[in-house]
């Protein structure tokens, strides 16, 4: 299992957009993987938004002021906070669509007319 992976999924999530550690070992293709993807972030550079990237429940899980950087960038891209502190996560099918775009074409499906 190559950290890479992970760091590719996590430079797709979009602004505004949250996935959980879970989430993005799952779309990486390792389900069950999440303490990995905790690792591909540690150290990785200014390309990777790591403050995208929350524990379940859309909860931050990073110490200190760590965790206010991750709320403050989370909020300068649009996302509020409950009271108890949980990111309000944006509709999981939105990110999906966003992360797998579909393929269009110039070309509409149309019934066979003989």
């Amino acid at each position: 299992m190559k950290l890479e992976h992970f760091r590719d999924i996590i430079r797709r999530i979009p602004r505004g957009s949250i996935m959980t550690y879970g989430e993005v070992a799952a779309a990486a293709g390792h389900p069950g993987a999440a303490r990995q993807v905790v690792w591909a972030l540690h150290n990785c550079g200014p390309e990777i938004p790591w403050h995208r990237v929350v524990g379940a429940g859309g909860k931050i899980l990073l110490p200190g002021e760590a965790a206010l950087e991750q709320r403050l960038r989370l909020e300068a891209e649009g996302l509020r906070f409950t009271n108890t502190g949980r990111v309000q996560t944006p509709s999981k099918k939105d990110l999906q669509t966003k992360l797998n775009p579909s393929r269009t074409s110039g070309r509409k499906n149309r019934a066979k007319t003989r």
